[in-house]
């Protein structure tokens, strides 16, 4: 079997309700290996998972004419709730035009869509510092609550800093913080039998998927999973996440060299799905989509049985 019908078996597998897909991808504007801006093979890519998280989602890109990509993907992906969380917003040319205000500005951020309703959702802006010379802009996670045929779990579409480790450890600090006080804080909103609805669940369970910028092994990877022991190895416990590639011992390059793209040796693994311990029992398999050439990095499929 071809590595792509291969790779669409996998994802049609499980439509019983007894697995659930899951897919990282981060898209790159939507421009891919061969440098053209192509939407329709990124949604292909991807279609079929029950939950969808993708990074470097724009609005009003320079880089890709100004397409409104959450409006396209959403009308390429009708039967999905969605949402869509830009990390900053800078004007772009907003001007008057007959007599009304017209807004222009470039977003750039994480977008998750579900089949499953979107109980809850926030944009959790992570720290940075101003560069100098080199660009470096605003990063964040988007965080849904879902209702899943697993129960209610959390997802956050991740995308860190590239630049600095120092400021990724930063950020994975700031963000395990707050994704472990969920069940204590709540999320976003609580209290809403105010206003006669009812109390969103707080689950334990959640799946850190997206685009971390760092290897396996190093220090900001050990924030998430925890250090290996000499004996015992890496132990199961409530305040770290489950890297589900090296669990699963399937780990792949996810991201090429757009400019070297058949020069193996550039070649990185820096796109994860990362599970609360809870999940890791119900782990089934984890997958790079190494035919996908929409963007610079690749899909990352994660089954939880």
């Amino acid at each position: 079997m071809g590595a792509h019908l291969a790779h669409h078996a996998l994802k049609c597998e499980g439509r019983g309700g007894e697995t659930m897909q899951c897919v990282s991808y981060n898209i790159q504007y939507g421009i891919g290996l061969d440098k053209r801006y192509d939407i329709a093979r990124i949604v292909d890519a991807v279609r079929g998972a029950d939950l969808i998280g993708l990074q470097e989602v724009s609005r009003n890109n320079p880089n890709n004419q100004g397409r409104d990509m959450p409006a396209e993907i959403r009308a390429l992906l009708p039967d999905y709730f969605s949402v869509y969380g830009p990390s900053f917003e800078i004007d772009m040319g907003s001007h008057v035009k007959d007599g009304k205000a017209v807004d222009l500005r470039f977003q750039f951020g994480n977008m998750i869509l579900s089949r499953t309703p979107i109980l809850a959702s926030r944009n959790l802006l992570l720290p940075r510092r101003r560069s100098v010379a080199k660009m470096n802009f605003q990063r964040s996670v988007l965080e849904a609550l879902v209702e899943t045929p697993l129960g209610p779990i959390r997802f956050y579409s991740t995308h860190l800093d590239h630049r600095s480790p120092d400021e990724r450890l930063t950020q994975i600090r700031h963000l395990m913080e707050r994704v472990l006080a969920y069940p204590r804080e709540g999320g976003g909103l609580t209290g809403v039998g105010e206003m006669g609805f009812p109390e969103p669940p707080r689950p334990e369970s959640a799946v850190l998927l997206g685009d971390f910028n760092l290897l396996a092994g190093s220090p900001e990877h050990e924030q998430i999973t925890g250090r290996l022991d000499h004996e015992f190895g890496l132990p199961l416990v409530a305040d770290k996440f489950v890297d589900a590639a090296a669990y699963l011992g399937t780990e792949a390059d996810t991201c090429v060299d757009i400019d070297h793209p058949d020069d193996v040796s550039r070649h990185k693994r820096i796109d994860y799905t990362f599970v609360t311990a809870d999940l890791a029992e119900r782990l089934k398999s984890c997958n790079v989509d190494a035919s996908a050439i929409g963007s610079d990095h690749r899909p990352v499929w994660v089954e939880l049985k």
